[in-house]
């Protein structure tokens, strides 16, 4: 046996021992990223460690993130996917109800009061997946990569209210352009409001309620400029889209990009999703005081639950007001892609 062949049948040896990370062709990037809220749970919690620890570990340290957030950045989060098709950085990550105004189409993706568990909120994200992709090529010249759940959009209000009747009259900030028509159809003045500008707001009587994830509000402290917490999910769950610049992620190779697929399932949208899964309660506990709250110090807010009258106001509004409206925004096309995927999903229909 010759030398050569020796160094051969060796090197075939090792190369069966090797790992199957070590058999993939990784490819060495550093990702530019921007991520959502830097102080609320989703970034904390997800977000960061995702980008950070998870895939520079399931990478071989060959995939590494620069991970900023968009308000650390100093923009709005409806302007994150504008600058990721520009190729401004390569991971964008942003609440779908923020980037309205450039694709109303986005808003079916997250209908208020359809879902009212996390089980079912992610059984119509699934539905609108494909939908979302197409959405994320079209509109902003990024493949989607992820979608995860902020809390249920819930009701901070500085004034006492029992139900939904009571919020006529009132000035409401909304989380979403459907939320802010539902309020008005039933006679609040929808305010169109930044997040971080709403504690000072409540307290200054600018607005009288808010709406926002009830994990969300908990860890901003809304809780402190407010009296009364309403749990009807009125702005949905606040879907985030997270995407990759399509010239980015198509410079990737096969491996490196199904590396990546793989752990944004396992290790970012499913664990996101679990854990909405028994937030509400949790939050409730914090913002309430009924209950542990391992978050922190509880709150003192009154509880109001929708009564039966209040959850079928709801769903006829949106059933004649705010969907058709947005059918007529999105485009016939959209709108009956919708009541194929989502609609269906959801027992909703548009005429």
């Amino acid at each position: 046996m010759t030398r050569t062949l020796t160094r051969l049948l060796s090197a075939a040896a090792l190369a069966g021992l090797a790992s199957p990370l070590a058999a993939q062709d990784i490819q060495e990037v550093e990702l530019a990223v921007v991520g959502t809220w830097s102080g609320l749970p989703l970034h904390k919690q997800f977000e960061q460690p995702f980008w950070t620890e998870t895939v520079p570990e399931a990478s071989g340290g060959k995939i590494t993130a620069n991970l900023t957030t968009f308000d650390q950045m100093g923009v709005s989060g409806g302007d994150v996917f504008r600058l990721l098709d520009e190729g401004v950085f390569d991971v964008g990550m942003t609440v779908a109800d923020y980037t309205v105004s450039d694709a109303p189409e986005l808003e079916g993706l997250d209908v208020p009061l359809v879902a009212t568990t996390a089980a079912e909120a992610r059984e119509m994200v699934e539905a609108a997946r494909p939908m979302v992709e197409d959405i994320m090529r079209e509109r902003f010249g990024s493949k989607l990569l992820a979608i995860a759940p902020y809390p249920p959009q819930v009701v901070f209000c500085n004034a006492e209210i029992a139900g939904l009747k009571d919020l006529e009259g009132l000035k409401i900030r909304g989380s979403g352009r459907m939320t802010t028509q539902f309020l008005e159809a039933l006679g609040a003045e929808g305010v169109n409001l930044g997040f971080s500008e709403v504690p000072g707001a409540l307290e200054r009587g600018v607005i009288d309620c808010a709406i926002t994830g009830s994990g969300s509000g908990y860890s901003a402290g809304w809780w402190e400029s407010s009296t009364h917490l309403m749990t009807l999910p009125l702005g949905g769950w606040d879907a985030v889209v997270t995407a990759m610049n399509l010239e980015s992620w198509e410079a990737l190779n096969a491996d490196t990009q199904s590396l990546i697929q793989e752990q944004v399932v396992a290790n970012f949208e499913t664990p996101a999703w679990d854990a909405a899964a028994g937030a509400l309660a949790t939050d409730i506990a914090c913002l309430t005081g009924n209950g542990d709250c391992p978050a922190g110090e509880p709150a003192e807010m009154t509880l109001v639950e929708p009564s039966e009258e209040d959850i079928a106001t709801a769903e006829r509004v949106l059933k004649e007001t705010v969907l058709p409206d947005w059918a007529e925004r999105a485009g016939q096309d959209w709108a009956a892609r919708w009541s194929e995927t989502v609609g269906k999903t959801v027992g909703v229909q548009l005429n």
